[in-house]
């Protein structure tokens, strides 16, 4: 599914004569709470076109959606959401079905952004999002480096970068400690064959595969700032635009910010490849993922249309005409650029990348990673208690969430 939205998106290239301003005059407050990358930062400027709008940009949102929407009235009438985060809300019931809506304000969708859940469309997908390699063409030229396919090649170009010393760190890595530091060990978990849980909603992270990532995450960590445990996107974003590294495993939506002359020194000199494989034959180690937006259930009528008319001005074809660098979108009028290739390399591998699982079992098994891989990476832990721990954890989570007797 994921592959067909990225290259549905990647292929949208029709205008649909979308509203040089809001088309109409929203009179009822909305409000959102997303992440506060780039394209959400589009997105939302275009819905405040419309008025009475404001936006709340967070990259704590995920910790904070779900206390916000089960509210009564809720907090805000419009998440932004991923198939990473959206599954809380599902779970809760705090969004609501968009069918009714979608027929009535949806004609400039495509059936591409319509995600459903048991025949309900519950979120609409603007954007697909995926994290792959991005690395300094200059550099790779200057030192005569080929652009790595396996993260032990990226470890021998690493060697050479750190070698010639034409950067601070020859890597950066989303390995902030929690949410980014899991979602890194996913990548290379699933890229060495791991499978997260059995049939029976078991973990199976103590496995050969575990052991491997955590090995590989480790080398890898030789050739990045000793502060990596603080670094998440943003961090690593900044990172490539101050020429401080030459490589890094970071979302596609952060491509469009190396060529932001007001802040980036590296602009035109970033390009993208697919996500590096974890083992010969296997899939690239990453996730493919989707961006969108969803309604709240507890709010009226009258707020649930006027936001969703609100959504959908924000997600047209005139904002992707100022912001088509910024993501890789599934909104008629974008048009792919050169730092678009590496996500759309990721998804076409064959085999493809996994999309990342939208379950109440991952939910819990992400937060068990996260509160227990940085006790390996300081040295506190060794990798196979780690792993153990990471087990424990999910078990105790899973039974308290009924998942598990």
């Amino acid at each position: 599914m994921m592959k067909k939205l990225l290259l549905a998106g990647a292929a949208s290239l029709a205008m649909t004569g979308g509203a040089w301003a809001c088309a109409f005059e929203n009179t009822v407050p909305v409000s959102s709470l997303s992440a506060g990358f780039e394209a959400w930062k589009s997105v939302t400027e275009a819905m405040a076109e419309c008025g009475n709008f404001e936006a709340e940009l967070d990259q704590e949102f995920r910790t904070k959606q779900p206390a916000a929407f089960a509210a009564n009235p809720s907090l805000y009438q419009i998440g932004g959401v991923s198939n990473g985060t959206v599954t809380p809300l599902i779970n809760e019931g705090t969004i609501r079905p968009l069918d009714d809506l979608v027929a009535a304000y949806g004609e400039n969708l495509s059936p591409n952004q319509l995600i459903r859940v048991d025949g309900q469309i519950m979120a609409v997908a603007m954007m697909v999002n995926t994290q792959h390699l991005m690395y300094r063409q200059d550099i790779f030229d200057e030192l005569g480096l080929a652009v790595p396919t396996t993260w032990d090649e990226v470890i021998t170009v690493a060697e050479a970068i750190q070698g010639a010393g034409v950067v601070d760190y020859p890597l950066g890595g989303t390995m902030k400690s929690g949410w980014n530091l899991a979602q890194d060990f996913n990548n290379m978990f699933l890229g060495f064959g791991g499978q997260f849980v059995g049939d029976d909603s078991m973990p199976m992270i103590n496995t050969e595969a575990g052991m491997k990532a955590l090995d590989m995450m480790q080398r890898l960590t030789a050739f990045m700032d000793p502060e990596y445990l603080v670094s998440d996107s943003t961090y690593v974003q900044q990172q490539f635009q101050q020429g401080k590294i030459a490589m890094a495993n970071l979302w596609a939506s952060r491509g469009g910010a190396m060529d932001n002359e007001a802040e980036s020194q590296v602009v035109g000199l970033v390009n993208a490849a697919a996500a590096p494989l974890a083992m010969e034959g296997g899939a690239p180690a990453t996730t493919l993922w989707w961006d969108g937006i969803v309604i709240a259930k507890n709010i009226t009528d009258e707020e649930a249309e006027a936001a969703f008319r609100v959504a959908m001005e924000g997600l047209d074809t005139e904002m992707v005409q100022g912001a088509n660098d910024e993501a890789i979108w599934l909104i008629s009028g974008y048009e792919p650029n050169r730092l678009a290739a590496g996500a759309i390399a990721t998804a076409t591998a064959s085999p493809p990348p996994a999309s990342y699982p939208s379950t109440s079992q991952m939910g819990l098994m992400h937060t068990a990673l996260g509160n227990e891989l940085p006790a390996f990476f300081t040295g506190e832990r060794g990798a196979e208690d780690t792993l153990a721990a990471i087990e424990e954890a999910y078990i105790t989570a899973a039974k308290e969430a009924g998942i598990l007797e």
